[in-house]
């Protein structure tokens, strides 16, 4: 799904411009990502991860701080306390959205304002920071002397910063200056991870050792080999990313099924007929229909494939589950259909896709569309998948003879 646009007010009143990456089936769980100093949520490292973690199920919200990229406000009138707000407020937009974010991620200075800012939002449940300062008055390393000495004598100086020119007043150093974040760290109360680099020679290790010894447990570190501060790389990003997915599972929000009146039927049995490599009976209770694969790869294309009868399975639930919820809502849908292809994407994680197509028919307004989307995110099977699930696999001994002179499916000679 493409990301779609998400503009809310931040601390200082101003429109903020914001991107929601959204997975394709039913979130695991949402994130905010705080881009680093004067990046923008267009940056590589925000945009690659980002869309990494929506692929692993999380939605995101990446946005510009006030004064860059496409929201409102002047850079010189930001401070780090500033940003702290926010990011605050984007986590009180996105709740205010249905969308309550549980995880904080942030990148450089933004994973500096992601530790600040995780206490005072009650849904984040876990922080994640890359290449984060252990000290807010870091920053302040990449102006030099001269520039430092003109803020403090003229009020304000004209940096170029990451090729960029850029006014910082003094209000933004002495604002860096006061931060205690190594307290506000500790006083955070919430599950970390710190991933770092070992050679970043913008934010140096020491930083990430700082970070987590400041930290209580439970934290985590993991090194991001070498990577450089801005993560310029896909696969260092597509890394840190799969890492986060992978830490933070634990901390997401409990999936549950909205519906819970899908059966889960009475088990399958498929059984060789003999007849091709492939074609299988397949029978449960009085029902019976075949599966095979397609002639391209030696079968008799008699029967669905093992993927299609997974894909079945989600449109048939989707289908159901719509009708479910319209019957209790008395809304008034006519008839639903749904269509759904898998394929494998082998250079991503995770590497199955399922596509949905749905069809609604009926006078039905946009809320109630709306609605009847949701709940299909929402379908038993879905959830499944989302999931994941145990496969439990034993050895029965089976009674019945087979002719050893006449095998069921001849061996390729």
């Amino acid at each position: 799904m493409p990301d779609q646009r998400f503009d809310f007010h931040g601390a200082l009143g101003t429109v903020l411009s914001g991107r929601i990456e959204r997975p394709q089936t039913t979130p695991r769980g949402w994130a905010i990502f705080a881009h680093c100093f004067t990046c923008g949520k267009e940056s590589l490292a925000a945009a690659r991860i980002a869309r990494a973690l929506a692929l692993n199920g999380i939605g995101v919200l990446r946005f510009d701080f006030a004064g860059l990229g496409g929201s409102e406000g002047e850079f010189a009138d930001s401070t780090f306390a500033s940003d702290v707000g926010d990011l605050i407020a984007a986590g009180r937009a996105m709740t205010e959205a249905g969308h309550p974010p549980s995880l904080l991620i942030g990148h450089s200075l933004g994973g500096a304002a992601a530790l600040s800012a995780a206490a005072e939002m009650p849904s984040v449940q876990a922080v994640a920071t890359i290449g984060a300062p252990a000290d807010v008055k870091h920053i302040l390393h990449q102006f030099d002397n001269d520039a430092l000495a003109q803020i403090e004598t003229e009020g304000e100086a004209q940096l170029l910063l990451g090729g960029r020119p850029f006014t910082v007043r003094k209000s933004f150093v002495d604002d860096a200056r006061q931060q205690n974040l190594e307290e506000r760290i500790a006083q955070m109360g919430k599950p970390l991870l710190v991933l770092h680099a070992p050679g970043d020679n913008v934010v140096g290790i020491n930083n990430a050792s700082r970070i987590f010894l400041a930290a209580r447990h439970p934290k985590s570190f993991v090194s991001l080999d070498d990577a450089n501060h801005l993560l310029t790389r896909r696969a260092d990003s597509d890394y840190a990313a799969s890492v986060i997915a992978a830490w933070a599972a634990r901390y997401l929000p409990k999936l549950v099924d909205d519906i819970a009146d899908i059966s889960t039927g009475e088990g399958v049995t498929a059984e060789e007929t003999g007849a091709g490599l492939f074609q299988l009976r397949l029978s449960t209770g009085a029902h019976h229909l075949l599966a095979d694969e397609p002639k391209s790869v030696g079968g008799l294309a008699s029967g669905l494939s093992p993927y299609e009868l997974v894909s079945a399975g989600l449109a048939a639930c989707t289908v159901m589950t719509m009708r479910m919820y319209a019957r209790r809502k008395g809304i008034p849908l006519q008839r639903a259909s749904a269509h759904v292809t898998h394929a494998k994407r082998n250079d991503q994680s995770p590497a199955d896709l399922f596509t949905r197509s749905i069809t609604l028919n009926g006078p039905l307004d946009d809320e109630q569309r709306r609605k009847l989307l949701a709940i299909a995110d929402r379908c038993p099977v879905d959830m499944t998948l989302v999931r994941g699930s145990d496969v439990s696999t034993s050895l029965v001994e089976s009674d019945a003879l087979v002719d050893d002179e006449e095998p069921l499916i001849k061996p390729i000679s």
